[in-house]
């Protein structure tokens, strides 16, 4: 009888000592234990927009977390089906675009955002610019859109390929504004901004990051921010819905996620992880000097983000006529 209960007790404390493994596991998604190895951020080609806002986070990760963040840089869409496909464990994620939600709309894709990743957290916006070529005559939102309206058809912008962030930020224009402006479109933005350089096309409506040193020469002049508040990055600059197009806004989201069925507790471990970071200063002004506006906020409003410029962009789309294939 001695022995039997002995045996039984035995198997309790067994069973206490799994039960408690198994709560600390990152596996069971209470993410206490969380993270035990190196963690692997899955990004765009370098140079690419959301390559510099994950070498900031993965770096900041690295130092809060005491395990290695890397970044690893992949071309075309590979990025994003290497976290689709790995274990929802928090080891693998993904810094990415709003490309995630806008090339579905346009052309087959391999993945659903809202299907097949998990929201994290937003990182960062950057927000488009109203630019024109010197030579034309306008000097104010309400200008360019009195000119378009007078000459239909005769202004012109450039954009990367059709479906990029130029081209919708430009078509939302002529939506809100109801002109007429041809698009000519470039196989890069960079080929885009060069044409504007030239004078081969009259305007642009790049992330105004990218544009800021042309001016600076004068090669270039910005009517508008197309941010929700004016941009300390261009001091003095109106926003286009505050200088003759009410409700205009325009920002490229950049957002980390992880794969599906990633455990809630990891999600919001993450997302706390990247409060943090996005709440030091020197971080904030980083992203500032690149014309980048810092984010953050709960999961649920990078959710909502997703589903209501989802909506946005498909209704763009569509009444536009945008094909790409």
């Amino acid at each position: 009888m001695r022995r039997q209960l002995h045996h039984e007790l035995f198997g309790v404390v067994l069973i206490v000592i799994a039960a408690l493994a198994n709560a600390q596991s990152p596996s069971s998604g209470s993410g206490s234990a969380y993270p035990t190895k190196p963690i692997r951020i899955n990004s765009a080609p370098p140079g690419a927009g959301g390559d510099f806002t994950a070498r900031v986070i993965a770096q900041a990760l690295t130092a809060n977390l005491g395990q290695p963040v890397i970044v690893d840089n992949r071309g075309g869409y590979a990025s994003i089906d290497a976290v689709i496909k790995a274990p929802p464990d928090g080891y693998n994620l993904l810094v990415y675009g709003s490309t995630l939600w806008t090339v579905p709309l346009l052309e087959a894709a391999s993945w659903d955002v809202q299907r097949d990743l998990t929201p994290v957290a937003l990182l960062n916006s950057a927000p488009s610019a109203v630019v024109v070529h010197p030579s034309l005559p306008v000097h104010s939102i309400k200008a360019l859109i009195a000119f378009a309206k007078f000459r239909p058809g005769d202004l012109n912008y450039g954009s990367a390929p059709l479906g990029s962030s130029q081209h919708l930020a430009a078509e939302l224009f002529k939506s809100m504004a109801g002109v007429t402006i041809v698009n000519v479109p470039y196989k890069s933005s960079g080929a885009a901004q060069i044409g504007l350089l030239s004078g081969e096309v009259h305007m642009t409506f790049p992330p105004m990051g990218s544009i800021a040193p042309h001016l600076k020469t004068g090669r270039a002049r910005v009517l508008a921010v197309a941010s929700a508040q004016p941009s300390a990055f261009l001091p003095g600059v109106p926003t286009v819905a505050a200088s003759g197009l009410p409700g205009y806004e325009f920002a490229t989201v950049i957002a980390l996620f992880a794969p599906a069925a990633t455990p809630e507790a990891l999600v919001t471990r993450l997302n706390q992880e990247v409060a943090r970071v996005l709440s030091r200063p020197d971080i904030r002004q980083r992203f500032l000097n690149e014309g980048l506006e810092a984010a953050g906020g709960p999961v649920e409003q990078l959710a909502t983000t997703i589903r209501t410029e989802t909506a946005r962009f498909a209704k763009l789309i569509r009444d536009a006529g945008i094909r790409v294939r």
